[in-house]
């Protein structure tokens, strides 16, 4: 599949950087453009999410291809991943498929085991109810979510995937019926097997869950260079909480 990518910069590696459920590369536009200083950066959008095709199929296997692909059409070679979220995972999935086609990788805020996704399929039927053709504005969609959901910020993240189809109406750029059908194909990590001697770096953050002292005995069973840094004060979304200090961290380790 041919994904659909922004790109800033035109010099230094190739970094690619891989959004997680239900975002795009446009959530990460700020942030690139910092990048862009010292690397050739890449913002794609996975199948079934932003502006890249539609598929029914959704799972680790056909969105590590999508990658390959997506290497080999842009003549990339050697280039460093950054994934956070489930592009963390897709990343590792890509990493332990491909370990001669990249040169390091940036795990943020996830780990190589399996988490539940009940919670995203419970969002997705929620949003799946929603009469979307009803609403005039983003804020009425706001207002019905946020007596389900208090968090403002994750509303705000879901939101941004709004868009008015050809009928001028609210529709989703993320595929729902797909992903609320297949979301559970992304709890899993079986495809964690062996050991990964690519430079690894995870980023976690100091206010998450996703990355436990548990967590850190399978990252070191799997990984034989890998650091890990805390970003403190930040939650899951710790690029979007903390940038400056997540553009250190990213930066600091790309170019040491």
């Amino acid at each position: 599949m041919k994904l659909h990518s922004k790109i800033y910069g035109d010099k230094g590696q190739d970094l690619i950087v891989i959004h997680g459920l239900f975002g795009m590369g446009d959530n990460w536009n700020s942030l690139g453009k910092k990048f862009s200083k010292y690397c050739k950066v890449h913002l794609i959008d996975l199948r079934n999410h932003g502006r890249s095709p539609h598929s029914v199929d959704f799972n680790y296997e056909v969105m590590c291809e999508d990658i390959l692909e997506y290497l080999q059409d842009n003549d990339i070679c050697n280039p460093i991943i950054l994934g956070h979220s489930l592009g963390g995972k897709l990343a590792m999935k890509f990493v332990f498929t491909h370990p001669d086609k990249i040169e390091k990788l940036i795990v943020a805020d996830i780990s190589p085991r399996k988490y539940n996704t009940d919670f995203h399929q419970n969002l997705l039927r929620t949003l799946y109810k929603l009469p979307l053709e009803d609403f005039d504005k983003r804020e009425e969609i706001d207002e019905v979510l946020s007596s389900i959901y208090e968090d403002k910020g994750m509303r705000l993240f879901l939101l941004k995937n709004l868009y008015r189809n050809k009928n001028k109406e609210f529709s989703w750029r993320f595929n729902i019926e797909v992903l609320l059908e297949k979301v559970s194909n992304i709890q899993e990590a079986d495809f964690i097997e062996g050991v990964c001697s690519i430079p690894t770096h995870f980023l976690r953050g100091g206010n998450s869950d996703y990355i436990s002292s548990t967590d850190e005995l399978i990252i070191n069973k799997h990984f034989s260079d890998f650091s890990i840094a805390t970003i403190d004060g930040a939650g899951h979304w710790l690029h979007a909480e903390k940038p400056e200090q997540f553009y250190n961290e990213v930066m600091g380790f790309c170019l040491m």
